[in-house]
């Protein structure tokens, strides 16, 4: 829609930020982070680069949503959805995807210090692992050198042929895995176990929770296994299961009562299971702004993006770039009620 040069004199002239506050005035953005880690830090050489911000990024994000939104925290949505508050106009919360050691490690810092509260939705089972998800490690493994995607495809069985070893390449192989069978998924990966273990610790414990959690963090619940529900074998295990097993693990011992579907994978029926099993609020991945009418919906958008959507050639910071990402999402009520 926009050149480099209209998109930089939009913003820089005010013209963007007076569209948002217009065109946004009654919506909850919600956005997706997954990792935050800082370029010396050893799990950066191995992080999966889609999923990663760099650790000035981040606050460069913070200080953006600063200047253009009302942050607000999940118990605020929640109280609005009650009907004891409303939401402030152009309201913003902030989440994390998986539940990575580095979001307290990095992340939980620069919120604090900017005075901002979050949500991380947290896989039951990752609490106190090691290891990421196999995909992860995967792409842990071809960045250290030690996986070729052809080789990786291959040991799937397929019969497709890949030109190169790019990241592209890789993730097609891992696509591949992805459709095969948990035996033969596991058979393939345990080939590979020691080219995807760098050594290093990813995953929170349970003590990382409760550090969350005190410092304003709130915890949701990522399914049990991080499988897509459309392909999950014991739905009420990813769904009420789980939400026993992360209750454990947290300061309050209360089951978390807000969700996201892992790799934003949902239809009708999961939605409706989500509802019976009792959370109040349940978040997708379909990239929109949420439209506010009386109150926020039961379903809501969020929008993530990756760290080369955000800066230039030379990696720096794009204000104007973030700004065109967000401002001009699409704007949708997804289910004002779980019985939608």
């Amino acid at each position: 829609m926009f050149s480099d040069r209209m998109r930089k004199l939009a913003y820089g002239s005010g013209l963007l930020g007076l569209y948002h506050r217009l065109r946004n005035q009654r919506t909850l953005t919600v956005v997706m982070f997954h990792r935050v880690l800082e370029i010396s830090d050893p799990r950066w050489h191995s992080c999966d680069p889609e999923y990663t911000l760099e650790v000035g990024l981040f606050e460069c994000c913070l200080a953006f949503f600063r200047r253009h939104y009302n942050i607000v925290s999940v118990d605020d949505v929640i109280a609005a959805r009650r009907g004891a508050r409303a939401l402030p106009p152009r309201a913003l919360l902030i989440t994390f995807d998986d539940g990575w050691s580095d979001n307290v490690d990095f992340a939980l810092p620069r919120l604090r210090a900017a005075s901002m509260p979050g949500l991380l939705f947290v896989v039951a089972d990752v609490i106190g692992r090691r290891l990421p998800f196999y995909q992860e490690r995967l792409v842990g493994g071809w960045r250290l050198g030690r996986i070729i995607a052809g080789k990786l495809l291959a040991a799937t069985g397929s019969a497709q042929l890949l030109r190169g070893n790019t990241l592209v390449d890789l993730r097609l192989a891992i696509a591949v895995l992805e459709k095969l069978d948990d035996n033969a998924r596991e058979r393939v990966l345990s080939a590979f176990a020691d080219e995807t273990d760098d050594g290093l610790s990813h995953m929170v414990a349970s003590e990382d929770l409760r550090t969350l959690e005190l410092g304003g963090i709130a915890i949701g619940l990522h399914g049990k296994t991080h499988t897509p529900m459309t392909r999950a074998s014991d739905l009420d295990a990813e769904l009420g299961g789980a939400r026993g097993i992360v209750a454990e693990h947290l300061e309050s011992t209360k089951p978390p009562v807000t969700m996201s579907f892992p790799h934003g994978s949902y239809d009708p029926a999961i939605v409706q299971c989500a509802c019976e099993a009792g959370y109040e609020l349940v978040f997708t991945s379909d990239p929109t702004l949420n439209l506010l009418e009386s109150r926020p919906g039961w379903l809501l958008g969020r929008v993530g993006f990756e760290q080369s959507d955000i800066v230039d050639r030379h990696g720096a910071f794009r204000a104007d770039k973030l700004a065109l990402l967000l401002f001009c999402k699409p704007q949708r009520v997804l289910a004002t009620d779980s019985t939608d």
